[in-house]
């Protein structure tokens, strides 16, 4: 028997599954089933499943045939910004007391916007949103309330805060780019609820070609080309 004969190295299908694992899987699962690649049975099957998978290629399996399951190698986000590198001043305020406040759609995001929602809710979608800068930080409070914010899925994600009997959770993302935009989740969750995670499906690259495109069928139809 040779002692120094070193076994090879587990798979990476057959490494026992992590909670972290099985988080990102019913992450993926509830997109698809809000984006209607699931019906509300295939998910509960899923879920389940998921759940009592014990190692990383069975979860791989209940995601194998959505999109989300293929996603490109990531690369550390850079460093979070110098103190005073970014405004203290906001670029925007989103605020709802005792009301709903939206923002979504093409719009520009600054560098600093703010987020108050008291005994209300906001919603902050990123998907579509206009990058002018890399970094982007988002404060967020929430009392009695809850603030919403989805971003692209190829950017990176980061959040630093808390909750006092409330929620706030940030789900980590790193890009495959090192020159893609990070937004920074900052804020408390006062009897309410700060989250913050990727819209599976949106992507900065594929929602800047759409415009392109747009562009450039309106140049055509106007020369008549």
């Amino acid at each position: 028997m040779d002692l120094h004969k070193q076994s090879a190295p587990t798979p990476a299908a057959e490494l026992r599954a992590s909670d972290a694992d099985r988080d990102r899987v019913a992450d993926i699962l509830r997109e698809a089933l809000a984006e209607g690649r699931l019906t509300a049975d295939e998910h509960a099957e899923r879920v389940d499943g998921a759940l009592h998978a014990k190692t990383v290629g069975e979860l791989e399996g209940f995601i194998r045939d959505l999109p989300a399951a293929y996603q490109p190698p990531t690369a550390p986000a850079p460093p979070r910004p110098e103190p005073g590198a970014i405004p203290a001043a906001a670029d925007a305020n989103v605020v709802a007391v005792f009301s709903s406040a939206v923002r979504r759609g093409r719009w520009r995001a600054g560098r600093r916007l703010h987020a108050y929602a008291v005994f209300g809710s906001v919603e902050i979608d990123l998907s579509e949103a206009i990058f002018e800068y890399q970094h982007v930080v988002i404060k967020a409070v929430s009392v009695f309330g809850e603030v919403r914010i989805r971003v692209p899925e190829n950017i990176s994600l980061r959040g630093t805060g808390g909750g006092v009997l409330g929620k706030f959770e940030v789900s980590p993302l790193d890009s495959a780019d090192s020159a893609a935009p990070v937004v920074y989740v900052d804020g408390w969750a006062v009897l309410g609820a700060v989250e913050a995670r990727p819209r599976r499906g949106r992507t900065v690259s594929d929602i800047l070609e759409r415009v392109q495109d747009k562009v450039d069928r309106k140049l055509s139809k106007h020369f008549g080309r």
